[in-house]
This record gives C-alpha cells, structure tokens and sequence, in this order.
C-alpha cells in the first residue's frame, strides 16, 4: 500500500492497495469472508431479486400529538449482502423509481475492522479488504444520494486517514464537509498500552455544492433575554452585525451608505465588508426614506477600507446614496422609526451605526465538529439501550446511542425525506430515522442478527414497545410557574445544568465560606437558579416497514462451467432477466415486460423458427422484441433479423455473462436500450419436435 502520483489522476493524490483495479466479493454464505475478483465476475455483476419475507406495521396511535410528523410506512429491511442491496435499489425499475438520485442521508458504520473481522489476513491484505470493500460500497451508493444529499461514514482510528483519500476520489475532495470527533469514552482505559483513545471519526461528504445541513436547536446557556423586541415585532431579536469580514481588493461589497438623518457616508469596518447583498441593503434602507444607486468615485476610501491603493480595488462600485433633499429623507426616517416594526436593517436611535437583526427563530446553532458524550452519549449509553432491548443477550462491542444518530439525521434530512445505512448491525440508523418520521432503508448481510436484534427491535419501535432512546428526551430546565410563584430566570448565560450544579454546591460553599452568609441569602440564591428536568415524548408507534431477502444466484457452476441454477425457470427467469437489464417486470400475454418500443420475451427452452412466427404472431406492428432463450435454432436468428429487423435473439447464460464483461470493460450502464455489437451464438439441432413442442408453448 502507498500513496503515489499517477498521470491518470492528473497528479491528484491517490491512494494504492493490493488489488485496488478489483472488487471484493463475500464469498461466505452469511458470513465476512472476501476474495477478490474482476469486476465483470458474474458473482459480483449480477442483479439479484428481492423477494418480500413479511411486512410489519401499526396504526398511529390516538395519543400521539398531533405536532409531531406522521410515521413513515414505506420503510424496508432486507436480509443480505450490501452489494447485491445497492444493486437491487438502483438497477430493478421498481426500486430505482423510489430510490436512484432520491436518498438523502446516507449514514455508515462498517461492522469490520483491521485487527477485528479480518485476523486471518496479513495486515496490508486486511486494509486492502477493508478499503476495497468501502470503496465498491460508496461507488454504488453515489447514484443512489440525491443531489442535495450527504455521506456520514463512522470509523476509529484504525483506517480513518486512507479512508479520507479514498472518498476523496470516489465523491470528490471539494466535496468533503467535515470530520467530526465523537467522544465515545468519558474516562481513559487503564489498560491501555499507549494513549487512551478517546473519540471516534465521523468523514461527511456530500453528493455536491447543493447540500446544506440543518442547524441545531439553540443551546440552553444561549439565554432567552438576550432577545428583545424594542419595536414591536412579534419575533424577539437581537443586534446583528451588518459586516463580515474579509474585504478584497476587487470587492464589491465594499461601498457608501449615506444616513437618513445625518447624511453621512457609512462604510463597513476596515478590513470588511457588507454582509448582505447590495440589492437586499437598497431594499432595507428604502424602508427609512428614498434611495438609489450612484457612482460617488470613493475608490480612496474603499481602497482604505480594502487594504489597498486605489488603483487596485473594484472601480465603479455604486454606494447607497439619498435621492431626496436630506431634510426631506429626515423627516421620512424618523416617522418610520416611531412607527415600530423597524427592517431588519437597524439602525438604534438612529445613529451611525447599522446593524441587522437576528431574530430568536433564525436558523438556529451552526454544527460543530466535536461532539461530547454528553451531549449525544457514549459507547457506555449505547450498549445500555441495547441491554434494555435485548436483556438476554450480549450483542456487539460498541453500539451506537441513539442521540449521536439523532444529531446525525437532524442535519442531515427532514421528515419524509430516505435515510440509508446498508450495514445495518444492531438496528440504531433504521430504529432512529422511523422515531424520526424518515423513510428508511437498511441491509444486514449477517441473517443472524437480522432475526435477533434488527425485525425484533424495529418491530418494537413500530408497535411503539421502545420506550428507550430517543423516544422521550429529558431535559433540564428553569423552574416554571407552579414550583413557585413566578417563573425563574437564569443569569445570562447561565446553563439549567450550571445552575443545578450551582444549587448543590450552594450550602457546602457557604459553611466552608469564611464569610457567614445568611439563611435568607442562600436561600434567594438557590431560588434564583433553581431548576427541574422536563421529559417530552416524541415517539408514539405506528407506521411500518417491509422485510426483504437478497434471492439466489440465478447461476451456479458445475465443473468450471457456468450454468442457470434449477430455480431459473419459466416465470422466475423471466423476472430474473428483466432485473439483468433494468427492464421492469410487467407481464403482458407472452412478454416478460416492455421499454419504449421494445418487447421482452424470456423462453426457458428451445427457440426455432416456428416459435419466431408465433412471436411475430403477437408482436404490434411497430414494435421489435428482445428475445433470450436457453436454447437457440441455428435458423431462428436469421428468421427474426429478416422479419422485424432491430429484433434480437440471445442465448442464456452466455450472452448475459457475456454482457457482464462488456459492460465491465465499458464502464457503460447495463440496461435495455443500449445495444452491444457482438457475434451471436446458436446451438445447432435439427430436433423438430422439441421446435415443435415450444411453438405450441409459446
């Protein structure tokens, strides 16, 4: 393994590992067991089905608040490996239709490790796995992600920093948003034969520019008080800073605002520069009197501002000027600052000063990129909700709390919106998304923890038997009216979980004190901070979701020879086929489906003229039909060419496996509609009888 310059990359870092060119395959059947193969092994290209197993849902209950979304029903779980899940999703019409370009959140925490799954390989043969393995999984789920949508991928120390190189190249290193730190642990380990380690890596990516996260609630020591409203409006604000920093020497947010009532010119701070746009700024001082755009030629000014000489900075950069006399515009702005209800752009007691407001509602907290445990939980929480769920069993060494995946959903999706963990473990992603009113989608390729923890689990948060988790929030907060006569008010900037420490410390502090502190002082003092934890209900049941299976291999090999396995027959590869060629399975009189003006026609046996004939018998005019067939005359394909030319007849297997490697070496999407050019293979017979016996079939 090594990190190298190569001029196919056009001198971008890559990384390289053994048998980077291949992809993984999971040769256990239900187990992590990988060998690595060419892309165009039929094991790795086929498109599986999914077969429905049970579905599983729940009335809303009447109790739910009617404030909260309504639950999601259009939810599925299915049993198998990734690979074959991602496929299905975004190749077989009837999930792509649901799924390609539409998943917003993708959340991933791969349930192996160098030193964990992978001790019976050598160490650069186990981070080859792991990383070839990742890197097939982000390549498949990239056309699932909706323009707007992001990647979260949860790893330890272990492969976070050549896993970072590798998203870079499969979903392109602008596109990289943050790495977030996970306090996992509150104390260190005493065994620990180095440092402790701490934290975990959380890498975000997202699909392109047009992703933006969802800002955070405010936090509890951002006091209310701070925001007013001095005029009037119904939404209480705060002062704002009309400027942002940095101004550049070619900066066009950089120019005059000439006041109302003074007349003098406004410029941003040295080195800054107006925040909003300049058409917004116009609108809002056209509130206070008439205004208009005009060329002041203050490019000394502005240069003064920029850093620069005038020479170098934006020339004709209009300022913000009155186009009224200035005793007219006076009289205007003072009318419209009695009048209450000022713009956003404010300027208090109108002095020469602007600023904007910011209003309590607005947007909320920015997400940061260290997350305490305690705030979202640790590893310890985690294994406690499980234990709750699960008090008989002892599953899995570092679960997730379902706080750290609520902040994670919050960001990144709304209610409604496709939340996709393709490694599904103990369940958390999918059970955090329905609480969460998300549609969800998730695989477990172990069939083990799918009838133990996951149906279980989700079947309970359905039915609304979770009482753990997210499902209720306790939080702490001022005491309210009702503990005592009036509300209670914290010291700004003062947390509810400050103010209890505050309370309990309060009588050890004042009989250790060496100044005496009287019974009525200590006592105003914990009035003054007193506080109670109120715990809100957020998930009530209801909704449901759909358990699916990955089907068997529609192949099997008998002596090195590739052959369809004994369940490929009649109607079963027929639909098997339609999947191969992301064509949907609609069946219609002797045809498997249809796409524009093509017919589909899969025959499990022989295929001679008169079966031609018969074909063409109930084929529109117009149309040319798709024929694959386990057996093929030597005729039948110059019949079909002669009499509906555009037609094809293709043998089963081998043009599929055929098609496998063609569209490997392409990189071109497989599916109807895109013809490949290549000799066709028939079977010679002369067997009549057995043309005979499939015309009269057919």
């Amino acid at each position: 393994m090594a990190t190298k310059l190569t001029p196919r990359h056009r001198g971008r870092l890559e990384l390289t590992w053994t048998d980077k060119d291949k992809t993984l395959l999971s040769t256990g059947d239900g187990r992590y067991d990988y060998t690595f193969v060419d892309a165009s092994d039929h094991r790795v290209s086929e498109v599986r089905l999914l077969h429905e197993v049970e579905r599983f849902a729940a009335a809303t209950p009447q109790e739910r608040s009617t404030e909260l979304p309504k639950p999601t029903e259009d939810n599925v779980l299915v049993t198998g490996d990734a690979m074959h899940v991602l496929d299905a999703l975004a190749k077989i019409p009837a999930y792509a239709d649901r799924y390609l370009g539409k998943v917003k959140l993708v959340y991933i925490d791969p349930p192996f490790n160098t030193g964990q799954a992978f001790t019976q390989y050598e160490d650069s043969i186990a981070h080859s796995i792991w990383l070839t393995l990742l890197r097939d999984r982000i390549r498949q789920i990239k056309p699932l992600l909706a323009e707007d949508g992001s990647v979260w991928v949860h790893l330890d120390h272990t492969e976070s920093h050549r896993c970072r190189v590798v998203l870079d190249e499969e979903l392109g290193e602008d596109n990289f948003v943050a790495e977030i730190a996970w306090q996992k642990v509150a104390s260190p380990r005493g065994d620990a034969k180095l440092l402790s380690t701490s934290q975990d890596t959380i890498l975000v990516y997202r699909k392109s520019g047009l992703w933006r996260p969802n800002r955070m609630p405010r936090l509890a020591v951002s006091n209310t008080s701070r925001y007013k409203s001095r005029d009037g409006d119904p939404i209480p604000w705060r002062d704002g800073d009309a400027t942002a920093g940095k101004a550049s020497t070619n900066q066009p947010m950089v120019y005059a605002i000439e006041h109302p009532v003074t007349g003098k010119l406004m410029y941003p701070r040295p080195g800054c520069c107006w925040r909003k746009a300049q058409a917004w700024m116009l609108e809002q001082m056209s509130e206070y009197a008439p205004y208009e755009l005009r060329d002041i030629h203050d490019e000394t000014e502005r240069a003064r501002i920029c850093g620069t000489t005038p020479d170098k900075v934006k020339p004709a950069v209009p300022a913000i000027t009155l186009s009224v006399p200035l005793e007219e515009a006076a009289a205007k702005a003072r009318a419209r600052y009695d009048a209450g209800l000022w713009p956003d752009l404010v300027m208090l007691g109108l002095r020469e000063r602007l600023q904007r407001k910011r209003h309590l509602e607005d947007n909320g907290r920015v997400p940061e990129t260290l997350w305490l445990g305690s705030e979202v939980g640790g590893n310890l929480r985690g294994k406690k909700e499980i234990s709750a769920l699960f008090p008989d069993e002892h599953p899995f060494a570092t679960p997730k709390p379902e706080q750290l995946i609520a902040r994670i959903v919050h960001i990144g999706s709304l209610p409604g919106d496709i939340v996709l963990d393709c490694f599904g473990g103990s369940g958390t992603t999918a059970a955090v998304a329905h609480k969460m009113a998300r549609r969800w989608v998730t695989c477990e390729l172990l069939a083990s923890n799918v009838s133990r923890f996951l149906l279980p689990r989700l079947t309970k948060v359905v039915n609304g038997e979770d009482p753990g988790g997210v499902t209720s929030i306790t939080e702490r907060i001022a005491a309210v009216a009702g503990d005592d006569e009036d509300d209670v008010e914290l010291p700004e900037r003062m947390s509810p979980e400050e103010a209890q420490e505050f309370n309990r410390l309060l009588s050890k502090v004042a009989k250790a004190s060496p100044v005496e502190l009287d019974e009525k002082t200590i006592k105003a003092l914990k009035a003054a901070t007193k506080t109670k934890n109120v715990t809100t209900l957020n998930w009530h049941g209801g909704g449901g979701f759909t358990h699916l299976r990955v089907g068997d291999s529609m192949f099997e090999e008998v002596a090195g020879i590739v052959v369809l396995a004994d369940w490929a027959t009649q109607g079963a590869i027929a639909e098997a086929m339609c999947a191969q060629l992301s064509v949907p399975y609609e069946p219609d009189d002797i045809f498997a489906g249809r796409q524009g003006r093509t017919r589909y026609l899969v025959i499990d046996g022989m295929v001679g003229k008169g079966t031609i004939a018969s074909v063409l018998d109930r084929l529109p005019e117009g149309e040319v039909v798709e024929i694959w067939a386990t057996q093929i005359d030597s005729e039948a394909t110059e019949t079909l060419r002669v009499d509906r030319p555009g037609s094809k007849l293709e043998l089963i297997p081998d043009k599929v496996l055929d098609n496998y490697r063609r569209r490997s070496a392409s990189k071109a999407p497989f599916g109807a509609g895109r013809t490949v050019p290549f000799p066709r293979t028939t079977t010679e017979t002369s067997d009549s009888a057995a043309a005979a016996a499939e015309r009269e079939r057919v």
